[in-house]
C-alpha cells in the first residue's frame, strides 16, 4: 500500500526543490496580479500590451498562464509597468 504524500501547494508536489519550488510560486502570484491589473484596466489587450511593453501575443501568454514562457527576471519588470510596487519578503522554512 502506498503511502499519501500531502503538500502545501502544486508546486512543492511538482518541483524536484524547493528552490525550484520557490521561483514556481513566485511566477505564479506575480503573473495572476498582472492578470488582474489588466482584467482591470478594461481596455483591448492591444493597449495592455503596449502599456506593458509586450506584442499582443507575448501578453495572450501571460493571460493564459503560460507560466513557463516567463522568468521570474520579466514577470518582475512587466509587474513594474503594470504600476505595481514590488517588496521580497523572506520567511524560515
Amino acid at each position: 500500500m502506498m503511502k499519501a504524500e500531502t503538500f502545501e501547494n502544486v508546486f512543492d508536489a511538482l518541483c524536484d526543490t524547493a528552490a525550484e519550488a520557490a521561483n514556481m510560486k513566485a511566477r505564479a502570484e506575480l503573473m495572476l496580479g498582472i492578470r488582474e491589473r489588466v482584467k482591470a484596466w478594461a481596455v483591448p489587450q492591444e493597449e495592455a500590451a503596449k502599456r506593458l511593453g509586450l506584442t499582443r501575443p507575448r501578453l495572450n501568454d501571460l493571460l493564459r498562464g503560460k507560466i513557463d514562457k516567463f522568468s521570474l527576471d520579466a514577470l518582475v519588470n512587466i509587474a513594474t509597468a503594470a504600476g505595481y510596487a514590488l517588496h521580497i519578503s523572506l520567511d524560515a522554512a
